[in-house]
């Protein structure tokens, strides 16, 4: 190809990205010392996905309250001495050239469980054993996740502020955007969505009101950082009937491009343990391309993720117009330097400027 799109660069308000193949968040838990201080790990994570060539890098759902971590191994960002930590992070992937984000989340209802590693137990950690009470919209657990405990209108305000406040410390440490994570089943996720959001107040019945508390994060952080790039992330279906779908999905893109919103990023699912999910290649990409075509041309770009997981396959998205930029996940896990392999298969004028000097006798 002569000038790939997946290797062509986007603008996000005040910032460049050099090319439109970006890495989406994925839990490591590794902060082994239950702090949510990254360390030698997410150093050398973070190092080796931005070496490799892709535009941004994510970093993985970081919890903006203790509380709001998925397991006590999760990253945190509500103290000093994370914030400190994380401009390590930063500073990792700007020396090789790429961009980084970092996906501000509260885990909810799903909350306080085992890290998903290898021979972990599953659900959730008794409180007798480091376990903490979960929080949600209303008192529905999540399967056969410990019950949580509905927020009040007080803490609502006060998850709003944890958000921004996040999002300060982000800044702070030298970020070039956030995602705000409002999927798979966590608790911006679990607000939205009817089979888990069983509210009688301001915060839930209809839509607006079962999205007010996500287009309240929105806003804050915009009010506090008018030239950050705010990404979100939403889960289009839920995959199960009276869920939240891809119709609501539409009228939340909408008011979140009126809240100041940059881009969505697209996923599904989550929500319900039951729901049957018809996964396969790029299986999420038309949710995105409904969203792309809903919305109004050029009023917020929107990300397509989900087995995305060969060069053409993640150009043609782009070219067809259903995706702006492409996100990918584990296939980065088994090669980082995937993006690079990816621009000279696509012959893209920027192979030869991604691949890091010492790595050039390398056969990409």
């Amino acid at each position: 190809m002569a000038d790939p799109l997946l290797f062509q660069a986007i603008q996000l308000r005040n910032i460049e990205v050099r090319n439109r193949l970006w890495v989406s968040p994925m839990c490591q838990y590794s902060v082994t010392q239950q702090d949510g201080v990254p360390r030698d790990w997410h150093l050398q994570h973070i190092g080796a996905l931005a070496r490799g060539g892709a535009g941004l890098v994510t970093v993985e759902a970081t919890a903006v309250a203790p509380e709001g971590r998925i397991s006590p191994r999760d990253l945190g960002l509500w103290n000093d001495e994370q914030t400190a930590a994380f401009a390590g992070l930063a500073n990792a992937a700007h020396a090789h050239g790429a961009r980084i984000a970092v996906q501000l989340a509260h885990a909810g209802r799903k909350a306080s469980t085992y890290p998903w590693l290898p021979g972990a137990p599953e659900g959730s950690i008794p409180m007798g054993e480091g376990g903490w009470q979960t929080v949600a919209p209303s008192e529905v657990p999540f399967g056969e996740f410990a019950a949580p405990r509905a927020l009040g209108i007080d803490e609502i305000a006060g998850v709003v502020a944890a958000f921004a406040a996040a999002a300060d410390r982000a800044v702070a440490a030298g970020f070039d955007a956030v995602e705000v994570h409002a999927a798979h089943g966590y608790l911006l996720h679990e607000f939205l969505s009817p089979l888990s959001n069983l509210r009688g107040d301001g915060y839930g019945g209809d839509l607006e009101r079962r999205a007010r508390l996500l287009l309240e994060v929105v806003r804050a952080i915009r009010i506090r950082h008018p030239e950050l790039p705010i990404l979100v992330r939403i889960s289009a279906t839920e995959w199960t009937a009276g869920g939240f779908d891809i119709d609501e999905a539409k009228l939340v893109s909408a008011w979140l491009v009126e809240e100041g919103a940059d881009l969505i990023d697209v996923s599904s699912g989550g929500n319900t343990p039951a729901a049957r999910i018809p996964v396969g290649p790029a299986y999420q990409t038309s949710l995105a391309a409904q969203l792309r075509r809903e919305l109004p041309t050029g009023a917020i770009a929107i990300g397509a993720v989900g087995l995305i997981t060969e060069a053409a396959q993640a150009e043609t998205i782009l070219v067809t117009g259903q995706a702006d930029v492409i996100f990918v996940g584990r296939p980065l896990l088994a090669n980082p330097h995937l993006p690079l392999s990816w621009a000279h298969e696509l012959r893209a004028p920027s192979a030869e400027s991604l691949t890091p000097g010492p790595y050039h006798r390398a056969r990409f």
